[in-house]
C-alpha cells in the first residue's frame, strides 16, 4: 500500500515552501535599505495559499449561483509585489527597515510554526507505520 504524501501532509509543506521564499524577499529588502531607488517587495502569502490549495484539487463549493468563482480570484494578487510605502525617501528607496524587520520576525515565527507542525505530522507518520 502506497503512502500518499499529499492526503497526509495536506497543504503545510506548500505553505513552509512560501514562508521560505517570503524571508528571501524581506532578507533582500533589509539588505538594501540604503540602496538608492530600491523599491521593497513582498509576496501576498494568502494569496499564493489559496492558489495552492487550488492546484492541490481543494475547491471551495459553491452553494448559491450569486457566489463567487474562485477559478479567476487565484489568478489576481498573487506572487511578488512592490510595497506602498508609508515615507517614502528623498533618493527613492521605500524599504521602511524597522517594518521589514517586523515581518520577517513574523514570518519567521510562522515558518517555525509550520516547520513543527510538519514535523509531528512526520513523527505521527513513523509510529503509525512502526506500530507503535
Amino acid at each position: 500500500m502506497a503512502l500518499n504524501f499529499e492526503a497526509a501532509l495536506g497543504i503545510h509543506d506548500k505553505a513552509l515552501a512560501i514562508r521560505g521564499q517570503r524571508a528571501e524577499v524581506l532578507a533582500n529588502n533589509i539588505a538594501n535599505a540604503d540602496t538608492p531607488g530600491y523599491r521593497s517587495r513582498d509576496m501576498d502569502f494568502k494569496a499564493l495559499l489559496m492558489q495552492a490549495k487550488s492546484d492541490q484539487g481543494v475547491n471551495l463549493k459553491r452553494t448559491n449561483s450569486r457566489h463567487f468563482s474562485t477559478a479567476n480570484a487565484m489568478e489576481t494578487g498573487a506572487g511578488l509585489q512592490y510595497r506602498t510605502p508609508m515615507q517614502p525617501s528623498v533618493d527613492g528607496n521605500t524599504v521602511d527597515l524597522q517594518m521589514e524587520q517586523a515581518e520577517y520576525a513574523e514570518n519567521a515565527l510562522a515558518f517555525q510554526t509550520s516547520f513543527t507542525f510538519l514535523n509531528r505530522k512526520f513523527t505521527g507518520l513513523m509510529k503509525a507505520l512502526k506500530g507503535e
